[in-house]
């Protein structure tokens, strides 16, 4: 139960974070977008027991991504969210562009990390291309989708019209970036698959009441 303990925090956590980015504003909400992608690259090749099946620990970051782009475009609108998408997207392809040139330094005899960055950060280039790819697609076919959610709804229902944004457009990312990220990295790929779309359907669930939260208290702008 700890790993499923940890996970129930760490996606309360992401949605605190994400409403705490939102009250400091625009450029917070960007960065929050921006730092959850480099996350999801970086700890997508961990692999933990989530209820008993094998499961990645990235999909709360990716969640957390999308959940900041939904509340970009609801408080400050969808031009600003195509904006966050390309920064993020830019500011991605310098993370791992910096990964490779610490990997191209020569170690000196006293060094003792390289060990521990090579396994890591090796796997980036495919890794981070996958993400690129799937993100840009994913990321503006969810602005589509929550702007016409907006105008079906009305503007109000702000945690339902997530939620529906959420769990369609993850749909997406999990089974594309799987397969062009993970395919013969991991054990099972159809376990990781099924199992990191259940755990982005938990955090969006885990996350609906911070959203909720959202239209109470930080004032639109």
């Amino acid at each position: 139960m700890i790993n499923e303990l940890i996970f129930i925090a760490h996606a309360a956590f992401m949605s605190c974070s994400a409403l705490a980015a939102l009250w400091f504003g625009q450029a917070a909400l960007v960065a929050f977008i921006s730092l959850q992608c480099a996350l999801a690259n970086l700890f997508v090749i961990k692999q933990i027991t989530l209820f008993g099946l094998t499961a990645t620990t990235a999909d709360a970051f990716t969640v957390g991504a999308v959940l900041g782009l939904n509340l970009l475009q609801e408080f400050y609108g969808r031009e600003n969210v195509r904006r966050a998408i390309w920064i993020s997207f830019a500011l991605m392809l310098f993370y791992a562009i910096a990964s490779q040139i610490q990997l191209a330094y020569i170690p000196s005899i006293f060094d003792t990390t390289q060990g521990y960055f090579l396994p890591i950060l090796s796997l980036m280039p495919r890794i981070v291309a996958a993400s690129f790819t799937v993100y840009l697609l994913v990321a503006h076919i969810d602005a589509w989708l929550f702007a016409h959610l907006q105008r079906w709804f009305g503007g109000t229902q702000l945690p339902l019209r997530t939620f529906i944004s959420l769990i369609f457009c993850q749909f997406l990312d999990t089974v594309l970036f799987s397969y062009a990220g993970l395919y013969g990295i991991v054990d099972n790929i159809w376990q990781i698959i099924l199992v990191s779309y259940s755990i982005k359907i938990a955090t969006a669930l885990v996350a609906m009441p911070f959203v909720g939260l959202a239209k109470k208290f930080i004032p639109h702008r």
